[in-house]
């Protein structure tokens, strides 16, 4: 098989977790194998190969597109690096911040929940070779009443002061569960915001993240993972 070849996309939840547990227990480099696929020497850009490789095994579609992953069944795929205890090891990138124009998009038409609202998570070994790195068993999970307000509230906080102009101002402690961090390599790479005045000005583009602990609390109500 050619390396990266797609999967046809899966036509339900079921055919998809079907493919979910034929990954369970295997390691990165079994995974590799089993598409022709070399696994990089490079730690550095690690990240983003396993993130690719998962999403050729199970048959995601939206590559960059700010749409679930898997877009015909409405699942976001989020791979979950996790440590010997099951503790996730960091935060977990959702999408771009809607900067200027978009900036007043609703909770409910929000990026976020499109892609929060049913996901798949993959929790995944960290701090190990990637070679020897396994895949632990996938789930399917979409946000309780408690998760969806806790979500919202933090929502409309960040975005409000994206919209009145004070998205400078943010930083990373502010929200319970989730976070708006820089998402720009550099400092050269800005986008169009809203200024104080309502006008426009130059920012670094920004992401919403998932807070660790938010995470490890779905991970341990989902598969009893202790402490």
């Amino acid at each position: 098989m050619a390396p990266y070849t797609l999967q046809s996309p899966p036509r339900s939840e079921d055919e998809l977790m079907l493919r979910v547990r034929k990954l369970a227990g295997k390691t990165f480099g079994q995974v590799a194998a089993d598409i022709g696929e070399t696994v990089p020497t490079d730690q550095r850009h690690a990240k983003g190969w396993l993130g690719q490789l998962v999403e050729a095994c199970l048959g995601a579609t939206a590559g960059s597109r700010s749409v679930p992953d898997f877009e015909s069944i409405g699942v976001e795929l989020k791979t979950l690096p996790i440590d010997a205890t099951g503790v996730p090891t960091e935060s977990t990138f959702v999408c771009v911040t809607p900067m200027g124009e978009k900036a007043g998009t609703s909770w409910e038409e929000s990026p976020v929940y499109r892609k929060l609202k049913r996901v798949l998570w993959l929790p995944v070994q960290a701090h190990i070779p990637m070679l020897e790195r396994r895949i632990a068993a996938g789930f399917l999970w979409s946000p309780d009443a408690q998760e969806y307000a806790l979500l919202k509230a933090d929502w409309d906080e960040l975005m409000g002061m994206v919209l009145t102009g004070h998205v400078d101002d943010i930083s990373g402690h502010q929200g319970e569960v989730l976070q708006i961090r820089p998402k720009a390599a550099n400092a050269s790479a800005e986008t169009w915001g809203i200024g104080v005045d309502g006008g426009k000005v130059r920012t670094l583009p920004r992401g919403f993240y998932l807070r660790p602990a938010f995470t490890r609390a779905i991970l341990h109500k989902n598969l009893m993972v202790r402490g």
